[in-house]
């Protein structure tokens, strides 16, 4: 199976349509659970085309069979490298994440071109595996985000040069951010000139 490499493109927060902004393809696969802190968090991944599907949008190959146990195996990685990486591990999940690593993961082809992934499911998620065991022991673990938007709850790769990134992307959440923030500074400095002048 092959997909080319979308470079740049990292899974979006809302909508079924996936989107990529974590700045890393195993961050990415965390976000196909949405809002994780609110009491009804929406799976993307709920049937095993999604997966699927997921994987080809992500570049990781195109048309990768998957079946009910390989939507398990998927969703499980995914929950391991979302509390490594929010510090917030379990007994066993270092052991998990290394024992998906490895197996061999997807062949990479060179077009002249762009890039193109061979393989099979479990070379996926070795491939994802192997994403998030670098992101850990190259000491990014500290550049980890959560974006601040509160209806958002995506992990992100702060890259930025101040490492002080707020939200996964300014186009989503940052903008709803600053628009939100606008709206409430005009509020309250209407409410406060009211009360201004009634006191008078």
């Amino acid at each position: 199976m092959t997909a080319t490499l979308a470079h740049g493109q990292v899974t979006g927060q809302y909508g079924d349509v996936f989107t990529f902004l974590s700045g890393s393809p195993c961050l990415d696969l965390t976000t196909t659970l949405q809002v994780r802190h609110q009491n009804s968090p929406r799976e993307l991944l709920a049937a095993p085309a999604d997966v699927t599907r997921w994987l080809e949008q992500a570049g990781l190959g195109a048309g990768i069979a998957v079946d009910t146990e390989g939507l398990r195996r998927t969703i499980a990685l995914r929950e391991v490298v979302n509390r490594l990486c929010r510090g917030t591990g379990r007994a066993g999940d270092r052991a998990a994440l290394n024992a998906a690593a490895a197996s061999p993961p997807l062949i990479p082809q060179w077009t002249g071109d762009t890039v193109e992934f061979r393989g099979d499911l479990q070379q996926a998620l070795s491939t994802l595996a192997r994403d998030a065991i670098t992101l850990l022991a190259n000491r990014k673990t500290g550049r980890i985000r959560e974006c601040d938007h509160p209806d958002c709850s995506r992990l992100f790769l702060d890259s930025s040069r101040s490492g002080r990134r707020r939200w996964c992307g300014m186009s989503s959440c940052g903008t709803k951010a600053k628009s939100a923030d606008y709206r409430r500074r005009n509020s309250d400095r209407a409410r406060r000139t009211g009360d201004h002048l009634r006191a008078e």
